[in-house]
């Protein structure tokens, strides 16, 4: 960890982290572990106990099954239950055990243990919009009855908050998904007269959702302009489309590739469920300097600034006009992205939010 921040006045405790993934896992290494050595040099003891292995992930980005990783995940997690008692406080990202009711689930925990769960995503939607009506039917509130029973829910974005009060949970604090600030620099002025790169960075699943319905008219944008478009994460699918410059993820070379980027796009459609994402793409882009384009959904409406560190765009013709306007103008670019860059040093920064984090915890122990 880059940053430094003061840990004063953070009493001594023992936390367990229950993260639903390894550090392959986007939300588990941003909402968590990142803050472990912050948590870990004020003196408290800190151990992780992630769910499921990057096995699992690694095949999930695949489109493929891994049963015996699943079974193996959830002994893993009741062991690591049965071990809680001696933590002071355990937090938790989203649930225990999914698909496994609330009741089965609370029943692990120990009693008095206080809880802090963490959510990114409305992780809550896969349950009460699902297809079936019996997994509505018996899961649909789970979600909602993991929050009431917290000590406290930290929630990434207001959408999740609100839910969670909704729910009957006593005690709720929205902190955004936030980065590494020194890890995460502007580069030195770019070259105003090479072509310029709109990139998106992200998972397989996410392209497919995200990316893929907005493709068609962001190409047409993009036509007649000297621009190209990079994708990072995107995976196998991706590499079939033409006119793209595909980059696998890797944790050691994200920011470098976020770097190579002139413009950071976040296209979203508007359901349900893409209204509980935390805009960390845009945070990404945005400490990095760069300029974004990004759908009027959710928490993109509170982060980005429209027409000062960047672009809301809802249809092809403002995705065109968004586009067109910052890979013709250097100069607008350079200065969105020294707002943007401004915006998460003063919001976003593990530095403000780090010593947040930690008197959560250390006040859900008292």
């Amino acid at each position: 960890m880059s940053e430094s921040f003061d840990w004063c006045g953070v009493n001594w405790m023992k936390v367990l982290i229950l993260s639903r993934y390894g550090r392959k896992g986007a939300s588990s290494r941003l909402r968590m572990m990142q803050y472990v050595p912050g948590l870990e040099a004020s003196g408290c003891e800190v151990s992780v106990e992630h769910l499921f292995g990057d096995q699992y992930l690694e095949a999930l980005y695949m489109g493929q099954r891994a049963n015996g990783d699943i079974f193996s995940a959830y002994r893993r997690r009741i062991r690591s239950l049965m071990k809680a008692k001696d933590a002071d406080v355990i937090w938790l990202e989203k649930e225990a055990l999914p698909w496994v009711p609330a009741a089965i689930e609370h029943g692990l925990f120990p009693r008095d243990a206080p809880l802090v769960v963490d959510y990114d995503d409305a992780v809550f939607h896969r349950y009460d919009r699902h297809r079936s009506a019996v997994v509505r039917a018996i899961l649909g509130g789970k979600i909602g009855q993991v929050m009431a029973r917290a000590d406290l829910v930290i929630a990434g974005n207001h959408y999740l908050r609100d839910y969670a009060l909704r729910a009957g949970a006593d005690r709720v604090e929205v902190v955004p998904t936030v980065v590494d600030a020194d890890a995460y620099a502007p580069t030195a002025k770019r070259d105003s007269d090479r072509t310029v790169t709109i990139g998106w960075v992200g998972t397989p699943g996410t392209w497919q959702d995200c990316v893929m319905p907005f493709l068609p008219d962001i190409k047409a944008a993009l036509s007649g302009l000297d621009a190209r478009l990079m994708a990072v994460g995107a995976g196998p699918l991706a590499d079939q489309l033409p006119d793209l410059t595909i980059r696998a993820w890797s944790e050691d070379r994200e920011v470098a590739d976020i770097q190579a980027m002139d413009i950071g796009i976040m296209p979203l459609p508007d359901t349900p469920w893409m209204r509980g994402k935390c805009g960390y793409k845009l945070i990404q882009y945005m400490a990095c300097g760069l300029p974004v384009v990004a759908s009027p959904v959710g928490v993109n409406r509170e982060i980005v600034d429209h027409g000062v560190n960047g672009f809301l765009a809802d249809t092809p013709l403002e995705w065109a006009e968004a586009l067109s306007t910052l890979v013709t103008d250097d100069a607008l670019r350079q200065r969105m992205g020294g707002q943007a860059r401004a915006l998460v040093e003063r919001q976003y920064s593990l530095r403000v939010q780090g010593p947040h984090i930690a008197e959560l915890l250390r006040s859900a122990c008292a």
